[in-house]
């Protein structure tokens, strides 16, 4: 039987609208595509905590857990492990964004998000988010 592995990660809004992407790091898998900011639960986690963690390790933002509005989720097999994403949006957060655990980062329009090469879980999110926005 596959482990499930749940990751939390975000869509970031700024006021004109544009969604933070962060590149991963090179020598990670996938390392070099583009994907929303966030990362694995740790045991005992909820998601929005655990978000809140990993986005204040990834990128030094505050964010508080009621700033993050639940948006939809991905399900994807990856080898002997079932990876489900759970997206939040958040318009609202202390501090400028700074890639600590990526190679860079990146303010993408709604409509250019499918510019941005992405792993299989971002994808789907992707669509939907530009197509909801």
């Amino acid at each position: 039987m596959a482990k499930l592995v749940i990751v939390a990660a975000c869509a970031l809004l700024d006021a004109d609208g544009r969604v933070l992407l962060q590149q991963r790091l090179r020598e990670k898998p996938m390392g070099g595509l583009w994907e929303f900011p966030g990362g694995k639960l740790d045991a005992g986690e909820t998601p929005e905590a655990g978000l809140v963690r990993e986005l204040r390790e990834e990128l030094a933002l505050d964010i508080a857990p009621s700033c993050l509005a639940p948006f939809g989720f991905a399900s994807e097999r990856q080898n002997d492990l079932n990876l489900l994403m759970l997206l939040y949006v958040c318009r609202k957060w202390s501090g400028a964004p700074r890639p600590l655990a990526a190679e860079a980062l990146a303010w993408a329009r709604p409509e250019r998000l499918a510019d941005y090469e992405m792993p299989p879980a971002d994808r789907p999110l992707a669509a939907q988010l530009r197509d909801f926005l």
